[in-house]
């Protein structure tokens, strides 16, 4: 009940990354340990040596010792009453002080000239907002297919994770608006923590390369199977139907061909220009009057068994169920009143965008709505 309650107030936390680059972080700040140990090293003994040569307080010698040391300045406490001791003492402080200084400037130099440093803070900080996503689709590949499914995915707010070994991935990222990405090769296991596979909802993977897509697809069933989680929802590309066997028999839910979608498309135009039109409207424009949309019926639902008039669906969200997709794959199309809702059946539903919003919300439930129980 507490993690119910922490869940309400958003008192979760920060989901953690399913990898960590703590100890790569740790590497490459490692040269910074001697230098550090030697300014502090110096500073307490400089300060010790005030409070032993001098009638210096404890907070005093520690004040003379950090602006002489760093040599920062000079003057602000009894120096005109230093002795040959003091004035020797003060200026081997002075000396020890330039030269450890210097070292960590050299330092600091030194691991950032190798340019490692900046950018494992920025993949660290990419890593840790990627394990804030849920359900995300990660595209594997950069190419022309990703600008444009990229595209599409930001209007239509579905999260997802661009994951390429290109070396300009960081500025091909910020052309193309890229809100999440990972420079690694996509297939490799490294790749799958960095871009929180645990937590996807589905891969795709565009390469113009037969070989990619099959060892990406083959890498995500098989962790997959490590993980014991339900099977992620794989899109593939093949430019050949011998390619597009290949991938299917590995796994693939769907692949595209886009010679196949070109020749569809350019054959609707030709024969039936108006339906295409239609489609335009449905499927690619965005604030249309109309909606079409699939609707999957829960197990849970209160529509199980029960015939299509007896929901009352129509009359409430006046939306109009044109087709149902049962589980085994058969499609209905334009079903009857007789019709009978089946378990995890799929409802094409047509109607304005706040018709099939409540249409949607009225098939969650579990208990038959308030609303449809008097109709």
């Amino acid at each position: 009940m507490l993690n119910n309650f922490k869940k309400f107030l958003h008192w979760e936390g920060v989901q953690k990354p399913d990898i960590d680059l703590s100890g790569a972080l740790y590497e490459q700040l490692k040269p910074f340990r001697i230098p550090f140990i030697l300014l502090f090293l110096g500073l307490l003994l400089s300060t010790l040596g005030y409070v032993v040569i001098t009638d210096y307080t404890l907070i005093e010698a520690f004040f003379q010792a950090s602006y002489t040391f760093t040599t920062t300045g000079f003057g602000a406490l009894k120096e005109n009453e230093f002795d040959a001791l003091d004035i020797i003492y003060t200026a081997i402080v002075m000396l020890a002080g330039s030269a450890v200084l210097s070292f960590f400037v050299i330092s600091i130099i030194d691991v950032l000239n190798r340019g490692k440093l900046i950018s494992i803070i920025k993949e660290r900080n990419m890593i840790y907002k990627i394990a804030r996503l849920k359900n995300h689709f990660i595209i594997c590949y950069h190419n022309e297919y990703t600008i444009q499914l990229s595209q599409q995915f930001r209007e239509a707010h579905i999260p997802f994770v661009v994951v390429d070994n290109n070396n300009a991935l960081e500025d091909i990222a910020a052309k193309y608006h890229y809100p999440f990405y990972v420079n690694e090769n996509p297939h490799t296991e490294i790749a799958m923590l960095k871009s929180h596979l645990s937590s996807a909802r589905g891969v795709i993977t565009l390469s113009n390369n037969i070989a990619d897509n099959i060892a990406q697809i083959a890498s995500v069933r098989l962790y997959e199977r490590e993980l014991g989680r339900k099977p992620y929802f794989i899109i593939g590309n093949a430019n050949t139907n011998e390619d597009e066997e290949k991938l299917k028999k590995l796994g693939a839910d769907y692949v595209v061909s886009p010679s196949r979608l070109f020749a569809q498309r350019v054959n609707a135009m030709a024969t039936r220009p108006d339906m295409e039109n239609l489609l335009e409207r449905f499927a690619y424009q965005k604030n249309t009057p109309l909606d079409l949309e699939e609707i999957v019926v829960p197990r849970y639902s209160w529509l199980i068994l029960k015939k299509l008039k007896e929901t009352h669906l129509q009359e409430i969200t006046q939306t109009f169920i044109v087709g149902i997709t049962q589980k085994e794959g058969k499609f209905i199309s334009m079903p009857d009143g007789d019709t009978l809702i089946t378990n995890e059946c799929k409802l094409l539903v047509i109607g304005t965008s706040n018709g099939v919003r409540l249409t949607k919300q009225l098939i969650a439930k579990k208990d038959k709505p308030e609303e449809l129980k008097y109709v």
